[in-house]
């Protein structure tokens, strides 16, 4: 019973996963990774790469995978990418744009004691933790980086208001990691999109975003890759 259940979980990550880079796709020069914010809204082409590309008019390699995480303990799914490390693929990119952690708080401490969560992932210093060292990997390999942060949803009520604590410390520690390399890292806020009270940027369970709220995000990256030689 528990080796089919994680069969089946294993199969549906392989299902969520995005693109690999293929002969087709060797010449992209953007490549994506993330959790559901990244990956919400791709069958219908609506997805935040698709906004990216359709912006900046170039092609973006989307690799984020549902509900992944930093923190990710099952077998089986790894290479699927229910990590975010696994995400990763070294190549010729001139970008990496990701984001990641939610999750880990969401199903590693439930969204509450989630402080030593946080630490695990990011130092106060932004210096330490998964997130540094992932974005140390990439920037080792010569590509800028975009860190997103998430949306928030300010005068709803949502299941995951919870986090907000936690998210928004996240947020200040990625801000303090980006000054470490200023031409190098850029950390992007969310928490600001949403206007109050509106709930047109997600979807019905105010978690994922709506195609708009896909489109806003992607526009704020490509805004800052073309501001910086993207």
């Amino acid at each position: 019973m528990i080796r089919s259940f994680l069969a089946l979980l294993s199969l549906f990550a392989l299902l969520s996963c995005g693109e690999m880079v293929t002969d087709q796709t060797k010449d992209a020069r953007i490549f994506l990774m993330g959790d559901s914010m990244m990956a919400a809204n791709r069958s219908s082409g609506k997805a935040v790469a698709d906004e990216i590309e359709r912006r900046l008019g170039q092609e973006v390699i989307d690799r984020s995978v549902y509900a992944a995480r930093y923190f990710y303990y099952l077998p089986l799914t790894g290479a699927a990418g229910m990590r975010i490390g696994a995400q990763y693929q070294p190549g010729n990119w001139d970008w990496v744009v990701l984001n990641g952690g939610g999750n880990d708080l969401m199903f590693g401490c439930a969204c509450g004691h989630c402080n030593t969560m946080v630490d695990r992932l990011i130092s106060k210093d932004g210096r330490q933790g998964a997130i540094p060292q992932m974005v140390a990997r990439i920037r080792k390999d010569g590509a800028k980086v975009v860190y997103s942060g998430y949306l928030r949803n300010p005068g709803l009520f949502t299941p995951v208001r919870a986090c907000k604590p936690y998210g928004d410390e996240l947020d200040r520690r990625l801000a303090r990691l980006a000054a470490t390399d200023p031409k190098g890292i850029f950390f992007l806020p969310m928490s600001d999109l949403v206007p109050h009270g509106d709930p047109s940027l997600h979807q019905q369970d105010l978690i994922h975003p709506s195609p708009k709220g896909s489109a806003a995000i992607g526009a704020r990256i490509a805004a800052t890759i073309r501001a910086n030689g993207g």
